[in-house]
C-alpha cells in the first residue's frame, strides 16, 4: 500500500478539523459583530455563545479527541508496515463517520444520528486498534 493511500484519510481528518476551526472563529467573530455576545461574556466560559456557535465550537473540540487515537495509529501502522488494504479501507471508514458526525452536530444536532455516526467511529477505531495489537503481539520477531 503506498503512503499516498495511507495517508489521505488522515489528511482529509486534519482537514475536516481546520475546517471546523474556521468555522468556529467566523461564527464567533460574527456572533461578537452583531452583539450576540460580549467578549466578557465568554472570557471564562463558553455557556454564552449563541447556539449554533456553540455547535461548531463543541464540534471543534470533538474533532481534538477521538481522532487522535486515528493519528497515532496510522502513524504506528506504517511504522510497524502494517498499514495494508484493509487498515486504509477502516481509516476511510472512520473519517468518513467523523464527516458524518460533524454535519450532523453543526447542523440539525439530531441526537439519534450524531451518536449513531459517533458510535460507528468509535466501533471502527476500537476494531483497527484490536487488529494492530493483535498482529503486532503475534508477529514472529
Amino acid at each position: 500500500m503506498s503512503i499516498k493511500m495511507i495517508l489521505l484519510p488522515l489528511f482529509i481528518q486534519v482537514a475536516l478539523t481546520f475546517v471546523i476551526l474556521f468555522w468556529m472563529a467566523r461564527s464567533r467573530i460574527g456572533a461578537l459583530k452583531a452583539g450576540q455576545v460580549k467578549m466578557g461574556d465568554v472570557a471564562l466560559g463558553q455557556t454564552a455563545w449563541p447556539t449554533h456557535a456553540q455547535q461548531v465550537s463543541n464540534n471543534y473540540h470533538s474533532q481534538l479527541q477521538l481522532p487522535v487515537l486515528f493519528y497515532v495509529l496510522t502513524l504506528l501502522a506504517i511504522a510497524t508496515r502494517q498499514a495494508d488494504l484493509l487498515f486504509v479501507v477502516m481509516a476511510w471508514l472512520f473519517v468518513v463517520s467523523r464527516l458524518a458526525h460533524a454535519y450532523v452536530h453543526t447542523t440539525t444536532n439530531y441526537m439519534r444520528h450524531r451518536f449513531n455516526a459517533f458510535a460507528a467511529g468509535v466501533f471502527i477505531l476500537l476494531a483497527m486498534w484490536v487488529i494492530f495489537a493483535v498482529r503486532i503481539l503475534l508477529a514472529t520477531a
